[in-house]
């Protein structure tokens, strides 16, 4: 008897760990797959025999026909990123009919929003700049939580609409002309945009509850993708540079309506070392050639932005927080094949602080920026890795580097991605 199992699937570093390939690879066998948070900010990138697809809202289980692929209200839409994305799959001979559903709760991501976004970070330089992907994501959320945001459910009563987003444009203009100094936001084209792209979503839009009920009802596993990483968290992360959703377990559950009792299998995505994108602290760093090899070899560029990322070596204190807030059942691990050419690597066990700061303070960023990384060193490999499907045909010294990683985070590795193409994988352990 194959056991029925819904597994979460999240980063557990800060971002960019691979997610897309690991959810497109489990979900060729799961018929319902749910991304719950963040927007048009994350990315996501699966590679299909050399083609590669890039997704930023969607999620990147599309590429398997059988699976339906659901929006919860954790996210926030720009209907062009979305309609767009939809262009995009269908030029590829995707086929989406029936396939994509969207929960009418989920609040839109205007072009004022995008307008706040990039002023902020102009007004702030680069004494108070986050380094955000300027795509509106944070001012979309931060309408959410004041309660006045425009959400998909609106577009349908075009007399609310109007009234509706006139004060939200009237309040971001003023600001953005008295404040910011930057040209308005035009209100008749974004109302006319919104009443375009209202007829093409309505029969998409579900109830996200009701949906997941059904699955349930007939037996059918679900896989609840998150977006970012651990040490994003708009509450646990490094704050303030963080995203601007909950992207641990407890987005999940808020997202979708899902009981927590309900979730099976947690599974957290490892990277082989670090990376961030963006500003804030990131206490393993390297600034180094190394950090150029693993930039480019590990393609190590935002799919979203194109910004290169911040290479850094793997930090075990930083992934033991991520399973204390996410309470992981097991983890992937991804672009082991990057350090294939280094001589030697470096595995951050510990933080050193000076007597004089307050250690408990874990939840502050002034402890990610006061910690000095302890290393343990490890020989590298030297030999190929890309592609290999079997633990025991990996080298001696990678088997030895994954198996210290596990020693350290003291959660089991139960798979392992050795190259960007789908079918690049080591299973250790079959979660599904």
């Amino acid at each position: 008897m194959i056991m029925r199992k819904n597994i979460a699937i999240l980063g557990a570093q800060w971002g960019d760990e691979g997610k897309g390939k690991i959810v497109d690879f489990l979900s060729k066998k799961i018929r319902y797959v749910v991304r719950c948070q963040g927007g048009n900010n994350a990315g996501h990138t699966v590679v299909i025999e050399n083609k590669k697809i890039i997704l930023h809202l969607i999620p990147s289980s599309i590429l398997n026909k059988q699976t339906i692929n659901i929006i919860s209200s954790g996210v926030v839409i720009s209907l062009d990123a979305f309609v767009s994305e939809i262009n995009m799959l269908q030029k590829n001979g995707i086929d989406l009919k029936n396939r994509i559903f969207v929960s009418g709760l989920c609040p839109l991501v205007l072009p004022n929003h995008i307008a706040m976004d990039i002023a902020r970070e102009k007004n702030n330089k680069k004494k108070f700049s986050i380094g955000t992907t300027k795509r509106g994501i944070g001012p979309a959320y931060e309408d959410k939580i004041a309660r006045r945001a425009l959400r998909i459910h609106h577009l349908f009563d075009i007399n609310k609409l109007k009234d509706r987003l006139k004060v939200i444009i009237d309040y971001y203009n003023f600001q953005l002309v008295n404040y910011y100094q930057v040209k308005s936001i035009n209100y008749q084209d974004v109302l006319s945009n919104l009443i375009q792209h209202s007829k093409f979503l309505k029969s998409m839009i579900v109830d996200i509850p009701n949906i997941l009920e059904y699955a349930e009802s007939k037996n059918e596993p679900i896989i609840f993708e998150g977006a970012q990483g651990a040490m994003l968290d708009i509450d646990y992360g490094t704050y303030p540079y963080v995203t601007s959703s909950n992207t641990t377990i407890g987005g999940i559950i808020c997202s979708t309506g899902f009981s927590p009792f309900k979730i099976n299998y947690i599974l957290g995505i490892l990277k082989a070392y670090s990376t961030r994108v963006g500003k804030g602290p990131f206490p393993t760093e390297i600034f180094n050639e190394i950090s150029n090899i693993l930039l480019i070899k590990g393609k190590e560029f935002g799919s979203t932005t194109g910004r290169h990322r911040r290479i850094g070596w793997f930090d075990a204190v930083a992934v033991r927080r991520s399973i204390q807030i996410n309470s992981f059942s097991g983890f992937c691990l991804t672009k082991i094949d990057v350090l294939d050419d280094l001589k030697e690597l470096k595995i951050c066990i510990a933080y050193k602080f000076s007597k004089s700061f307050n250690t408990n303070d874990i939840s502050y960023s002034e402890y990610w920026q006061k910690a000095e990384p302890i290393y343990e060193s490890m020989p590298g490999w030297n030999t190929k890795t890309k592609g290999i499907k079997k633990f025991e045909e990996l080298p001696v010294l990678a088997r030895n580097y994954i198996k210290r990683l596990e020693e350290l985070i003291q959660v089991p590795i139960e798979m392992i991605s050795t190259g960007s193409e789908r079918s690049d994988m080591i299973i250790l352990n079959n979660i599904n």
